[in-house]
């Protein structure tokens, strides 16, 4: 940062009190706009929001004496905002002590036509109120500036034309052909399909929603806008189409897949499911919260104890309770490979498995107050349940085996 940037305590103190005009007389013509303390202005803490020093824009984080720290940033466009409530406060003091516009346009770093243009959409009968003001401004704000296409009133023919051919199960791209078909010339009365759609899910909750919605082939799943794509899930660094080859033939030990079961909707405890993928054998692990790193003590947990060689590879969903699945990596040595969206096949023993605990963790279930003791009973019972993938063993004995070091074949053979 350039020295002559360091504006001192000393320095920023001699703006104190210039009451004529706000613009402090400080190298670069630093702009320091008061605040209401203690009942009076107070020129010295408040900072500026912006100052601009040989075309780039410096912002100073506030208060100013605790951190005298200025960031500097090129201003590459113009930008704009708003007034805030602050800024109409100080117009309002400034219009009471008798400034002129320019003076607290000044005094705001703003242009005095924003100041008149300010006093005359928001000023009342009694003068100029700061928060008379701010409450005509929000009001004004909430108003759409044109009338939306699809408005409901008696007269909009067009929202009533719409109507009808949703009713008639017609899709809303094919609304839109319609119209642009039927007026090939007033194309004031075409629609964007887009519009369509958003008009239906700004409705308020009730029938007429409901009934709109069914009429949508895909029942109003939330749709993307247009040109928005969906947030990057930046804890996925390796897809299942890296894992190595060999796991998918499932006679090597020490791969598994993992899940999470839910149970009622509103009930933040879940429960992690842990799959050996040549066994079959299932861990279980109580999670008191749906987050990632309850996610990750709990799993770490469970593969902790199981032998080094025996922890190779975990496939999981792209689920963000996963996001902490590099800490397991570093701590356990396990790889960790997540499936394609929406592709429940790729853990097809995760998922197999899912439906089995649901006989004992159904749907809707609170699992609050599940223990884990309670879960490692579910999964002993599982885990000694006999499989026909398995040559009728049990996923224990299969795992006892391995532990053992016989391999898959040895341990399943038919007619042994």
């Amino acid at each position: 940062m350039p020295q002559n940037c360091r504006q001192s305590r000393e320095q920023l103190q001699g703006c104190a009190g210039r009451e004529s005009n706000f613009t402090a007389r400080l190298p670069h013509k630093i702009r320091l706009p008061p605040t209401r303390e203690r009942g009076s202005f107070d020129y010295s803490y408040y900072v500026a929001d912006s100052i601009e020093i040989g075309g780039l824009k410096i912002q100073v984080q506030h208060p100013i004496y605790d951190y005298l720290e200025v960031l500097m940033e090129a201003e590459t466009e113009k930008t704009y905002c708003h007034l805030d409530q602050v800024e109409r406060e100080r117009i309002g003091l400034g219009l009471l002590g008798g400034e002129s516009l320019r003076m607290i346009a000044a005094a705001l770093g703003r242009s005095p036509s924003s100041i008149s243009r300010e006093r005359r959409r928001n000023g009342c009968a009694a003068g100029y109120i700061a928060c008379v003001a701010e409450q005509s401004a929000v009001k004004r704000a909430s108003v759409p500036r044109r009338q939306r296409k699809l408005a409901a009133h008696p007269d909009n023919g067009l929202r009533a034309f719409v109507l009808a051919k949703l009713r008639r199960r017609r899709s809303p791209e094919q609304i839109v052909a319609e119209l642009k078909r039927q007026y090939p010339t007033e194309p004031e009365r075409w629609v964007s399909h887009q519009t369509i759609y958003t008009s239906i899910h700004i409705l308020p909750r009730g029938e007429l929603k409901r009934t709109l919605l069914s009429y949508l082939r895909q029942g109003g799943k939330t749709r993307l806008k247009v040109g928005e794509a969906k947030a990057p899930r930046s804890w996925i660094h390796q897809l299942i189409e890296h894992r190595p080859g060999e796991v998918a033939d499932r006679t090597i030990p020490g791969n598994f897949e993992g899940d999470l079961l839910i149970g009622k909707a509103k009930s933040p405890a879940a429960v992690g499911v842990l799959v050996e993928r040549t066994s079959r054998r299932i861990w279980l692990a109580k999670l008191e919260a749906r987050d990632a790193f309850s996610a990750y003590t709990a799993f770490r947990k469970k593969i902790q104890p199981i032998a080094a060689h025996l922890r190779k590879t975990l496939t999981y969903d792209q689920g963000s309770e996963m996001a902490e699945h590099a800490r397991l990596t570093d701590q356990l040595g396990i790889e960790v490979y997540f499936c394609d969206p929406h592709s429940p096949w790729q853990r097809a023993g995760c998922e197999n498995t899912n439906g089995l605990l649901r006989d004992y963790l159904p749907k809707g279930m609170d699992m609050t107050d599940l223990t884990q003791a309670e879960l490692d009973k579910i999964a002993f019972q599982m885990n000694e349940r006999p499989r026909k993938t398995l040559n009728w063993r049990t996923p224990n004995e299969v795992w006892k085996g391995i532990l053992a070091g016989k391999s898959f074949q040895e341990i399943v053979a038919l007619g042994t």
